[in-house]
């Protein structure tokens, strides 16, 4: 939830208006928004290579996924993946807009693991591709906006280890 959500609903639960350390947080929140929208926007213009590159990557470092027997193996399930870093990256860009990990782990970390699980998907390989996808975006962008996505990659990597 972003800070501005946050604090309305804070003070609307004790029928007050916001703080004046409330307000400061808003207005850095505020601050950092053109860097937050320039980072989403660098990311979801650049979906199908950073997918097309972590892909490439992750099957360079894990071959036995697209090999006979492996979770990637054949056209179908291999689209199936490529289509899950997407939904991925979706997410962090999520995240960025936030500037927090509440809408990551509220639409996309909440039973991931018992899902991936279930359909008999190694989940350290889906840890690994996020890698790849982290890899591939944080190339895209300057130093410092590099270091204000990271965290969100590092927190669905946190939660598939």
């Amino acid at each position: 939830m972003s800070v501005v959500s946050q604090v309305i609903l804070n003070a609307d639960d004790e029928l007050r208006y916001p703080t004046t350390g409330e307000l400061k947080a808003i207005e850095e929140f505020l601050k950092t928004g053109e860097q937050r929208t320039r980072i989403a926007a660098t990311l979801s213009e650049n979906e199908k290579k950073i997918v097309d590159q972590a892909s490439r990557e992750l099957w360079r470092r894990r071959p036995d996924f697209i090999a006979p027997g492996g979770n990637a193996y054949g056209q179908k399930q291999r689209a199936l993946c490529i289509r899950d870093y997407g939904w991925y990256l979706r997410l962090v860009t999520y995240g960025v807009l936030a500037g927090d990990q509440t809408p990551i782990e509220a639409i996309g970390i909440v039973g991931v693991r018992e899902m991936y699980n279930a359909l008999d998907v190694p989940v350290p390989g889906m840890a690994e591709a996020i890698r790849c996808l982290k890899e591939a975006s944080l190339n895209l962008l300057s130093d410092e906006d590099a270091a204000e996505a990271q965290p969100y990659f590092d927190y669905i990597i946190q939660a598939m280890s």
